[in-house]
């Protein structure tokens, strides 16, 4: 093995290692925005039981039942709220703090209620940039290293 590809690789595996460990500024995640999320209600489940939402995010839960009076709260932020049959009602939060979140029926709704339950994931989507920019850099020095 050459020295030039020694260090080729060299280089490549040390910006793959700074492109995924390296933490990205605060100016770069991008804005909040608004997030809209519908969640049904019906016996003894959630549609969806589990979000994802970035820290930061303004948002709207819209609690639809289906079928019976079904609640929704969110303990760890203090939320509470509850939809009767045919009616939708909001409940809205800044998504402020980084974690998973569970949330769970308010109303008792039959024998399988203890068990609705959902999560919600508050995270940074950091992920997407770093897998894309190492395919990105995957590429170039394929190509890089095909030429000579």
């Amino acid at each position: 093995m050459s020295l030039r590809t020694v260090f080729f690789w060299t280089i490549t595996l040390g910006l793959g290692l700074l492109i995924w460990w390296v933490p990205v500024p605060s100016a770069l995640a991008g804005a909040p925005s608004e997030r809209v999320i519908r969640i049904q209600a019906s016996r003894f489940a959630y549609s969806p039981h589990v979000m994802k939402v970035n820290r930061g995010d303004r948002v709207t839960l819209e609690l639809e039942a289906t079928d019976v009076v079904h609640g929704l709260s969110i303990d760890s932020y203090g939320l509470e709220t509850f939809a009767e049959p045919g009616r939708i009602t909001r409940l809205t939060f800044d998504a402020d703090r980084v974690g998973t979140f569970r949330f769970h029926c308010t109303v008792t709704c039959g024998n399988m209620h203890p068990f609705m339950t959902g999560k919600i994931h508050v995270g940074d989507n950091y992920v997407m940039w770093r897998v894309v920019s190492l395919a990105a850099l995957a590429m170039v020095a394929g190509v890089w290293g095909w030429r000579r």
